[in-house]
């Protein structure tokens, strides 16, 4: 409450608001600063290139004290505080059109106005200003200290990384990228693919990194005929290995411009890695002079330094070059990048009218959770196939024409976990067998939960399929609406295999999504085994993503689980559909 008057008492007034709970601002460039932390008793502030938001008010001197120790330096530091005015997105957007800001950084604790990070996260992309992110939160401790430290739920990590990446924001899982990572997206564009080359003069070190390029999903390139050629005449025989080591000779000016020259030239190379060993720390002109010429080539070279080089990284720095103190962080920094994509393009798509009416009856009838049959008849109205279906009402009448075998399921809206309450009877032989099961059923559910409402008991013919994927959708409360893929059943939860973007999407984003899930490589055609039909499955994640654009109904949550994936060209079929309305009070 006191937040609140404090901002309603600055509007009248047409102030603006930084804060609460913020450490203020500081700028480097004019220099001007508003702030009472401690960083500031140092005797100089080193002006920078490198603009920061953060959520987190000790960030900003943390960050100034380390990178003053590497020459890494910044142009505006804002620590935002509470938002009760002045939100993340519009000072990102400020420093997006800052002419002393090169790239813009986030630290990021929760999402409390996504429509300015949005907003400021597309115009840096139309002006070519790289925006990077550190999110926190991501796993369920994290998100209860961000919960205790700032006021704010941080909802789903995976969520805001969707919500993040779908914009082209970079985003580092570490801490130290935040000072090494912004001079190699510094004035680059989004890479094509996802390969690198590495060079090396220390074997261990260039294999600690390529470890970690690898578990990232990044490919390292062997060295081509032409490298090795050039490299011949400089006296350097190498192997096929995909990591080519130069061992000391690598130093030499002639042999890095050889297989610079030869990396820029492929391109099946995005990105070029370069290890130093201990010549980094004894001999900084010899390590790094090679490189400073390759700085701002048409690919980032990036350096790992392995052992401790404080003076090597100053240079590297001062050449414009990122230089890493760890393999981890430098591996981080590189997949960032690589993951970069341009944000895509606001969906066109509408919700069919049909789906609309449905959601708007259930709406004004004032409907929580919709039974399954009314579900499912939302998702048919949306264009996913689901079975034929039949109502055994509460005389028990089994009706008539039906193909056997069939599956039996108690209908209601009050009960999520059918299989849980004994509500479900697979493999019926014939209509006396289905009647037994249909008692059964509304017997078992009767025990398990005596206050759910039976609607009776929903009838549809036993599909098969060779693989089952789940397709959800939810409207989180920080990232707004997402839309998510993954196998079937309960393991994509347990395995957390599952892929996730902010919704709607179209067909070609949806077949990327399931390109994503491991557990759905049996229907990509793995090791040879038949392909399943994964337009189709496309199709249907497309399709439940626009419950999004629901205008007379907003849809909290949905589910299908399983969509049975038959084989290519044969489609698939939705037999289990929830859907959840957000009160019309709320």
């Amino acid at each position: 409450a006191l937040q609140a008057r404090l901002r309603d008492v600055a509007r009248a007034g047409g102030v603006r608001l930084v804060g609460p709970n913020s450490m203020g601002l500081i700028n480097t460039q004019e220099p001007c600063t508003l702030s009472a932390n401690a960083v500031l008793d140092r005797d100089v502030l080193p002006k920078g290139r490198v603009g920061l938001v953060s959520q987190s008010g000790s960030l900003t001197g943390a960050l100034i004290s380390r990178g003053q120790g590497r020459n890494i330096a910044f142009s505006t530091l804002v620590s935002i505080g509470n938002e009760i005015d002045v939100a993340v997105g519009e000072v990102a957007e400020m420093l997006v059109d800052d002419p002393d800001t090169d790239v813009v950084l986030l630290f990021l604790e929760t999402l409390r106005n996504p429509e300015t990070v949005a907003q400021a996260a597309r115009h840096a992309a139309a002006v070519g200003k790289p925006m990077m992110a550190y999110v926190l939160g991501r796993s369920e401790l994290g998100r209860e200290l961000a919960q205790s430290h700032t006021g704010a739920m941080m909802g789903g990590g995976r969520a805001i990384e969707s919500f993040l990446d779908d914009l082209g924001v970079m985003r580092l899982d570490l801490f130290e990228g935040l000072l090494e990572a912004p001079m190699l997206v510094k004035g680059r564009k989004p890479a094509t693919g996802r390969r690198v080359a590495v060079i090396t003069t220390t074997g261990g070190g260039a294999a600690m990194v390529a470890d970690h390029l690898g578990d990232r999903g990044i490919e390292v390139v062997r060295p081509t005929r032409e490298l090795k050629e050039a490299l011949a005449a400089e006296g350097i025989a190498i192997g096929d290995a995909p990591v080519v080591d130069l061992t000391m000779a690598g130093t030499r000016e002639s042999v890095v411009d050889a297989c610079m020259r030869t990396f820029t030239a492929n391109p099946g190379i995005d990105a070029i890695v370069t290890v130093v060993g201990s010549s980094a720390e004894y001999r900084p002109e010899m390590a790094v002079a090679p490189l400073v010429k390759w700085a701002r080539g048409e690919k980032p070279i990036v350096a790992f330094l392995f052992p401790q080089a404080e003076r090597s990284l100053a240079l590297l720095a001062e050449a414009g070059i990122a230089g890493f103190r760890t393999p981890e962080a430098c591996a981080d920094a590189i997949d960032a990048y690589l993951s970069w994509t341009p944000p895509r393009p606001r969906p066109t798509e509408s919700l069919a009218a049909e789906a609309d009416t449905r959601l708007a009856a259930a709406a004004t009838a004032g409907v929580g959770s919709l039974s399954e049959r009314d579900a499912l008849g939302v998702f048919a109205a949306l264009g996913v196939p689901v079975p034929a279906m039949s109502v055994i009402g509460a005389d028990g009448t089994v009706p008539e024409g039906l193909a056997y075998p069939v599956v039996a399921k108690v209908l209601s809206a009050d009960i999520a976990h059918k299989t849980d309450a004994g509500g479900v009877v697979l493999g019926i032989p014939d209509a006396a067998a289905l009647a037994a099961a249909a008692e059964r059923i509304r017997a078992s559910v009767a025990r398990h939960a005596p206050a759910a409402r039976i609607d009776g008991v929903l009838v549809q013919p036993m599909e098969k399929g060779m693989a089952e994927a789940i397709v959800g959708f939810k409207r989180d409360p920080l990232a707004g609406p997402m839309v998510m893929v993954g196998l079937g059943g309960t393991l994509a939860e347990i395995y957390e295999d599952f892929a996730l973007r902010p919704a709607p999407v179209d067909e070609t984003e949806a077949c990327r999504m399931i390109d994503e899930v491991k557990g759905l490589a049996l229907i990509r055609g793995y090791r040879g085994a038949p392909r399943g039909d994964i337009a189709a499955l496309a199709r249907v994640v497309a399709a439940v993503s626009r419950l999004a654009l629901s205008r007379a109904a907003e849809v909290s949550e949905a589910e299908i689980n399983p969509v049975l994936v038959k084989a290519e060209g044969q489609g698939v079929v939705a037999v289990d559909g929830l859907i959840a309305l957000k009160p019309s009070s709320a």
